[in-house]
């Protein structure tokens, strides 16, 4: 049987430059698998701040028409890549739907390259904060390296050279462009509605509570939701900090937990095929709109 912290000792015999996928792989799907989820889900949700993603997410209507959908795709997506390597059949599969999902509209480098950064720097933050124990640097390295490889497969210029890098660019980004837009909130809403929905609906209106209690003053700010009180905030995260003490204590993973096997994944009951995940270009809708004064 594994020990708790075997895996991780095999993780800093392990070259994180060379074997980053493989290193990211054991962090995400026996380490922290649900942080991993929990993270990423809160990694693209925090792009919608940026007014010029959060309004062509809106015009596309993926994620306030079809939001389950849409969740589902990207996340088994991402993690086919994780789960099979980007030399795969699978791998380069998803790469190319990936790619064809972005190459129908006019996206500005920034934004693809900050969206990348979120994926790198809020799994760290997050298990840092509220994990079973805090993310090794071979992990941060290798999540940074196995995410540098996926931005160079997608042709995003300037991508970040190293973890530090990463989380500066992602600061100071939403620093100048985290802001109020009202399609943006529409986005953020729906996904707050979908997060609710995968519990029973009585609990909906505290699990939205517990999940506004979760983000940061900026975030908040951009989408103009009132703060919750001190003592919800800290109460919240009080109870995610147990969990990960909770996780501590109990037998390691002994064998894989990947995306597609989580609960929130409800789209394909009866199995998928990769290259016909994801969206399609919308006819007509090449960049951002633009939100002219009323």
């Amino acid at each position: 049987m594994v020990k708790r912290f075997e895996r991780l000792e095999r993780i800093r015999r392990m070259d994180p430059y060379r074997e980053a996928t493989e290193i990211y792989r054991l962090s995400t799907a026996y380490e922290f698998p649900w942080d991993f989820a929990r993270a990423l889900e809160l990694a693209l949700y925090r792009t919608y701040a940026v007014p010029r993603i959060g309004r062509l997410l809106a015009a596309t209507a993926e994620l306030t028409d079809r939001t389950q959908k849409r969740y589902d795709d990207t996340s088994l997506l991402l993690d086919a890549v994780v789960e099979h390597g980007f030399g795969s059949d699978r791998g380069r599969t998803a790469i190319r739907r990936i790619n064809g999902m972005h190459r129908g509209y006019d996206i500005p480098d920034d934004d693809m390259r900050y969206v990348l950064c979120t994926f790198v720097v809020m799994p760290k933050r997050w298990i840092d904060a509220y994990g079973w124990r805090r993310l090794s640097r071979h992990e941060t390295v290798a999540g940074a390296v196995h995410y540098r490889t996926l931005g160079q497969h997608m042709g995003i210029k300037d991508i970040p050279g190293s973890y530090e890098e990463f989380e500066s660019f992602l600061d100071a980004y939403e620093e100048a462009h985290f802001g109020w837009d009202e399609d943006a909130r529409r986005v953020s809403d729906a996904t707050l509605d979908l997060m609710a929905s995968w519990y029973p609906r009585p609990l909906a209106p505290l699990l939205r509570t517990a999940t506004l209690a979760l983000l940061d003053e900026p975030l908040l700010r951009a989408f103009r939701y009132p703060p919750p009180g001190p003592a919800t905030r800290a109460w919240v995260r009080r109870a995610v900090r147990l969990r990960g003490r909770a996780v501590r204590l109990l037998p390691p993973r002994g064998a894989p937990h990947f995306a597609r096997q989580n609960r929130e994944i409800k789209g394909y009951p009866d199995g998928y095929r990769l290259e016909d995940l994801g969206t399609r270009p919308v006819p007509g809708l090449r960049g951002c709109p633009v939100r002219h004064a009323d």
